[in-house]
């Protein structure tokens, strides 16, 4: 397996021809210019995350304060749990984009990897936000490290974790296949039982401050996506030799098992025990995700089944729409990359 070389920040004799340009293994001046990119993608993803900018502590959570006491013990729990398990997952990715963009070899990319990072800053602090406004400093600090203590919940956080580790460990090509894998799945198939639950809550009329909250963080994770997509398919067209039958393999074996693991953390976290939502819910959609996530790299569906979204599901985009936004979005530019001052919640 080759090494990965990791790029010099000050590289005077960097190419400047942008031919000579590639994702990784590149000679990269590091220069930030906004006027020549090799990845046109790119230029568009920066633009429109510019303006995907919010602040957690505008949207108003005084409804959320009345609500979270009269929860039902399942509801809380679930609540809690969530929580826990998305400001891990969120802090460990604000240290792990880092480590990726330092053998990231195009500069256009690692700005929009910058700006990732930022926004898993920004959602880290939308939970402290959460917990801080309807919970006691006690309370927020058990929640906050749930993870260390549920077993389930440590498990969910050590496959992840255990991927970010290995390419801390062995920086060669193929690990960081695999480091790019871990991200798509986090980010396209980790976060969306729990997304669920809180738009459910809000079917119900409940926790509707907590529900606006994540429809924000859900509208930066579909960018989020979308740009590691992108990523692994340029690799895809640059070193073919990369993906080959042991490695596609690899990938979809991880892709399963993030799917497996997102269930049986839904069917633990919510279950059966939570009005509006069920075990088989949970199962169909995540199911459904994790075969739109496979097709997205190019790939044929690995489950007829699991082609079309679940009907039980059908309310979901509704309420995950912070002003019609989509899973790829470039289908709605006009409307959902505006300020969040300019974002109401309209359910």
């Amino acid at each position: 397996m080759a090494e990965l070389t990791k790029k010099k920040l000050f590289n005077p004799y960097g190419d400047t021809n942008i031919q000579k340009w590639s994702m990784i293994g590149g000679n990269t001046t590091n220069l930030n210019d906004f006027n020549n990119m090799k990845y046109n993608w790119a230029s568009d993803w920066y633009r429109q995350a510019m303006n995907n900018f919010w602040i957690p502590e505008e949207i108003n959570l005084s409804n959320d304060v009345k609500d979270y006491p009269n929860l039902t013990s399942a509801e809380k729990s679930a609540y809690d749990k969530i929580l826990s398990f998305l400001v891990f997952l969120d802090s460990i990715q604000t240290a792990n984009l880092p480590r990726i963009a330092e053998y990231i070899t195009v500069s256009e990319v690692n700005l929009c990897l910058s700006i990732q990072t930022f926004q898993e800053c920004i959602h880290s602090q939308s939970y402290s936000y959460m917990l801080d406004t309807i919970c006691s400093p006690q309370e927020r600090n058990n929640i906050l490290y749930q993870w260390k203590n549920d077993e389930h919940l440590l498990r969910r956080n050590t496959f992840i974790g255990n991927l970010y580790n290995e390419f801390q460990e062995n920086q060669d090509e193929r690990t960081f296949i695999k480091v790019l894998m871990a991200n798509y799945i986090l980010e396209g198939i980790y976060f969306y039982s729990g997304f669920v639950f809180f738009y459910n809550l809000s079917r119900i009329g409940k926790m509707p401050g907590s529900a606006q909250e994540i429809r924000y963080i859900n509208r930066d994770e579909n960018t989020h996506l979308w740009l590691f997509r992108n990523i692994i398919k340029e690799l895809q067209k640059e070193r073919p030799d990369l993906f080959d039958e042991d490695m596609i393999n690899t990938l979809k074996e991880m892709l399963l098992e993030g799917v497996r693991q997102e269930i049986a953390w839904g069917h633990y976290v919510i279950g059966d025990n939570v009005e509006g939502l069920n075990k088989q819910m949970i199962s169909d959609y995540i199911n459904y995700l994790g075969n739109l996530r496979w097709v997205g790299l190019g790939f044929a569906s690995y489950d007829k089944k699991y082609e079309t979204e679940p009907a039980s599901m059908s309310w979901v985009g509704q309420y995950s729409n912070a002003n019609m936004v989509k899973t790829d979005f470039f289908e709605a530019r006009s409307t959902a990359y505006a300020k969040s001052t300019a974002l109401i919640d309209d359910l």
